[in-house]
């Protein structure tokens, strides 16, 4: 056999693989669900949104180490990486170059024989399309804007720029703000805003608010909004700060749960993510290098109560990661670059325990999924608090603590039911046995010392949802299984 017949085997060979995989948009664009309270693609297949955060990746990394990082995120299991497209005006990234050239004037910015800025963000973005992960785009970080580094005519030449690039690839999600309250500046948020969406009718569009604020405060009925975030911040328990316009209630601070209701009261009803939870090997706080760092207990306590409570996904994040630390970078939060680099923030337990959520989100009828506190009786405070969200024939209750139990496993149908219990560190499974449908008592224990932290799954008996045997949550995304997820 000839060279050139075993490489156009190989090349075959490597295409079928890739068919077979499959991108996510290949399920059609993605849209908001007829219910408003999730996110679905055109052909009705559910998006949990498994982000990740890279905010300095256009900047700080080569094409070798973003080529590394997004193969990474993919094998992690995350569908979404949130990036500052810009972090100055100018932004520069690793190989010198500056986001712009000539202000606000984007005409010239292709030049021949140069590997701009933009050039590098293409691949960046070719590179996530490849993983089968989409890039949620923060035009311009927040501060930038109140600095008054962007006018409102500045705003309208930067959104055709941006939308023109971009309004043809298939992993666009828009960010407008960055860190920043929607009442500063919002007419340059605004313009930018609907300069994009009147040019890119295909990518859904979002805002990124300060810490312990929902988008919905400012942007609740803005036509360009297609779905909220929040920003449940990095601070623990009674850590105020001195702030005197807290918008939130002392000794709540790590309650993120409560912004997804509060989102909700606002109309209409949008789905709603937090954006931006406690990073790992963050300082609480951020401020202090003296502090307690949040570990990958604390990363897996906000995602669980922000989805049970009834987000259509969440975001990770990572202290070395979202900087993308490496030596001769300062940090500014922390150690830097030189303690703990990016890449080893990659082998962290919390960057590689998030699909665990997805896993079991996407294993279960997905769109009937509501939050329901009436399953727990006897419910407990901060830490101790259960959270419990449910389908019409199964219920889930997160559980931080191991604490006792007291569920009403009738507000699901069946007689009886299988219930099973699942580690949020390692997605494994333990069969617990069947049980009448009636109000129970259950009592995890502890297989060794410290947080042990996990879901009940209770599931009507009729139903085959997860099998006795099985000892390991499914990757549904991977899997190639077609099921109804509305059945």
């Amino acid at each position: 056999m000839t060279m050139r017949k075993i490489l156009t085997i190989c090349s075959l060979l490597m295409l079928v693989v890739s068919v077979q995989a499959g991108k996510p948009w290949e399920n059609g664009l993605l849209r908001v669900s007829d219910n408003q309270r999730y996110l679905q693609f055109e052909n009705g297949q559910p998006f949990f949104w498994q982000g990740e955060t890279g905010w300095l990746l256009p900047e700080r990394l080569d094409r070798a180490e973003a080529e590394w990082y997004l193969q990474r995120c993919r094998e992690a299991g995350y569908n979404v990486v949130q990036i500052q497209v810009i972090d100055g005006v100018p932004a520069y990234n690793i190989y010198g170059q500056p986001s712009n050239i000539d202000g606000w004037n984007f005409t010239g910015i292709n030049r021949k024989g140069v590997y701009g800025y933009w050039d590098h963000l293409d691949y960046i973005i070719n590179l996530a399309e490849q993983n089968g992960i989409y890039i949620g785009m923060v035009c311009i970080w927040g501060g930038l804007v109140k600095d008054g580094k962007l006018s409102v005519e500045e705003a309208k030449k930067y959104g055709t720029f941006l939308a023109n690039r971009y309004k043809d690839k298939p992993n666009i999600i828009w960010f407008m703000g960055g860190d920043i309250q929607g009442d500063i500046k919002p007419e340059v948020w605004n313009a930018l805003a609907t300069t994009i969406k009147s040019i890119d009718k295909k990518h859904l569009m979002t805002y990124h608010p300060r810490g312990r604020y929902t988008s919905a405060k400012w942007w609740a009925k803005a036509p360009w909004m297609d779905f909220h975030t929040f920003q449940s911040g990095h601070r623990k328990y009674g850590q105020r700060m001195g702030n005197a316009d807290y918008p939130i209630p002392d000794d709540t601070e790590e309650d993120n749960w409560m912004y997804v209701d509060s989102t909700w009261a606002y109309k209409p009803i949008k789905p709603v993510l937090d954006a931006e939870p406690s990073y790992e090997d963050i300082p609480m706080g951020l401020h202090d290098k003296n502090e307690a760092r949040w570990q990958a207990w604390d990363v897996r306590r906000y995602a669980y109560w922000s989805v049970f409570a009834g987000s259509c996904g969440h975001t990770y994040g990572h202290n070395a990661i979202m900087q993308m630390l490496k030596p001769g970078y300062p940090t500014s939060y922390g150690d830097a670059g030189d303690v703990k680099t990016w890449y080893q923030g990659l082998n962290d337990p919390g960057f590689n325990q998030m699909k665990y959520l997805k896993q079991l989100m996407l294993s279960l009828p997905y769109f009937e999924r509501i939050p329901d506190q009436s399953i727990i009786q006897e419910n407990g405070k901060q830490y101790d608090r259960l959270i419990a969200t449910r389908g019409n024939d199964y219920l889930l209750v997160y559980n931080y603590t191991s604490r006792v139990m007291k569920l009403d496993l009738t507000k699901i149908s069946g007689d009886k039911k299988n219930v099973w219990w699942m580690s949020a560190g390692t997605g494994k499974l333990r069969y617990l046995g069947e049980f009448d449908s009636k109000v129970l008592t259950f009592r995890m224990h502890k297989q060794g010392a410290g947080i042990e932290d996990g879901v009940l799954i209770a599931i009507d008996q009729s139903k085959d949802y997860l099998q006795k045997d099985q000892t390991q949550i499914s990757d549904m995304s991977l899997s190639g299984k077609v099921r109804d997820l509305n059945e």
